[in-house]
């Protein structure tokens, strides 16, 4: 195409090619506002960034600090539920509370003998097995109801009522052996001064019988056998029987509070573990002589006037000493029902009844517990050793 053609010529450019001053400024303008919003939205972009990156850094912050704040009150919380909690926390390292709620002397001891049950207790959903053994021995101990117990661990009254006679049952099956009657080479090798001078190391048990009162029997036959006339109502008797060392070897079974001394004397089996020569001291409602003399053995009680005016010097002295030596049964007994308030109390008729299968009675079974305990007490490790 030819642009010098006289056709055509007219009609290049027609005066546009050429930019005015005008133009250029406004073009400049232009692209300058265009740079200038860019940039003001980058900058603003960046600011908004800048103070949400701000806000989201104080709310961490602020988050942080909460978080601290609920996990301190969270181990704060944890403590206080530890220390009203009753497990083994609450009693480690205090002497003081074991001794109150279980009668035992340490937690050390407490430990040793709730490691030699645990294989045996049940596992229940609601109590450990350690609160188990506790609320038995609180129980024991401090005679709570069971409403309150029932409170104080959670569960119900029958969960509860059915958890100790559970574990009453294997207390007294599986610390039997802590109740034993010693061999008599063990028995004088130990015996104290005050015996070797009045009876040399003859004497092998001082007996006394442990009366607990009862609600009245439902059976008119129990009822009439638990109803002596020198207490005016309805109670049990133990025989127990005491080594000159302070420790207790011997228990019989609960009989009416009618029963004579003599009479579960004679039936309770204790004569059967006499050897020939033994001396047993008692009270002077023992009147089993003639019973002790056909196991060769001898009993000693304190000298009565029997119609004559007056004791002479020897009967006088030789009371004396009995009296004295005594002493050790009666703190045995007044210990055992001081530690074990249950046993002080008035026993509920439900107790009374024998255990499924067997001749023996849910009480027959916590007096057994509770003598073991308090030789536990007295003993401490040795006796668990024995076991």
């Amino acid at each position: 195409m030819d642009e010098s053609h006289p056709d055509w010529a007219p009609a290049l450019h027609l005066g546009h090619s050429e930019v005015t001053d005008a133009e250029e400024e406004r073009g400049d303008q232009a692209e300058a506002a265009v740079e200038e919003e860019e940039y003001r939205e980058t900058t603003e972009t960046d600011q908004q960034a800048a103070e949400r990156l701000r806000a989201e850094c104080q709310f961490c912050a602020q988050s942080s600090a909460e978080v601290t704040r609920l996990l301190q009150e969270n181990r704060e919380l944890r403590s206080e539920l530890n220390k009203l909690k009753l497990d083994e926390e609450f009693f480690k390292d205090n002497t003081e509370k074991v001794r109150y709620y279980t009668g035992l002397p340490c937690f050390a001891v407490l430990f040793s003998m709730f490691t030699t049950v645990k294989p045996f207790l049940p596992v229940a959903q609601k109590l450990s097995q350690f609160q188990m053994v506790l609320l038995t021995l609180i129980r024991l101990r401090l005679d709570l109801p069971i409403q309150h117990l029932s409170h104080i661990f959670n569960v119900s009254r029958s969960t509860l009522s059915a958890t100790f006679a559970d574990t009453i049952d294997v207390l007294y099956a599986r610390l039997a052996p802590l109740l034993y009657w010693p061999e008599r080479h063990c028995l004088q090798a130990t015996m104290p001064h005050q015996f070797l001078q009045a009876f040399g190391k003859r004497v092998a048990i001082i007996v006394d019988c442990l009366e607990i009162r009862t609600e009245m029997p439902s059976n008119l036959m129990k009822r009439a056998q638990s109803f002596p006339h020198h207490t005016g109502t309805h109670t049990i008797k133990y025989l127990i029987g005491i080594t000159p060392q302070g420790l207790i070897s011997f228990i019989s079974k609960g009989w009416g509070g009618r029963a004579s001394d003599m009479h579960i004397t004679e039936n309770c089996g204790l004569l059967n573990k006499l050897l020939p020569g033994d001396v047993v001291l008692a009270d002077r409602g023992f009147n089993i002589k003639d019973s002790v003399g056909m196991m060769c053995a001898e009993v000693i009680i304190p000298a009565f006037t029997k119609r004559r005016c007056q004791l002479d010097v020897k009967d006088v002295e030789d009371t004396r000493a009995i009296a004295h030596l005594r002493i050790h049964v009666e703190r045995v007994v007044g210990n055992l029902r001081n530690k074990y308030t249950l046993l002080h109390n008035t026993i509920p008729a439900s107790l009374l009844l024998p255990c499924k299968d067997e001749e023996f009675t849910l009480l027959d079974k916590i007096v057994n517990v509770c003598c073991i305990l308090v030789n536990i007490y007295w003993a401490k490790p040795s006796v668990l050793a024995h076991q």
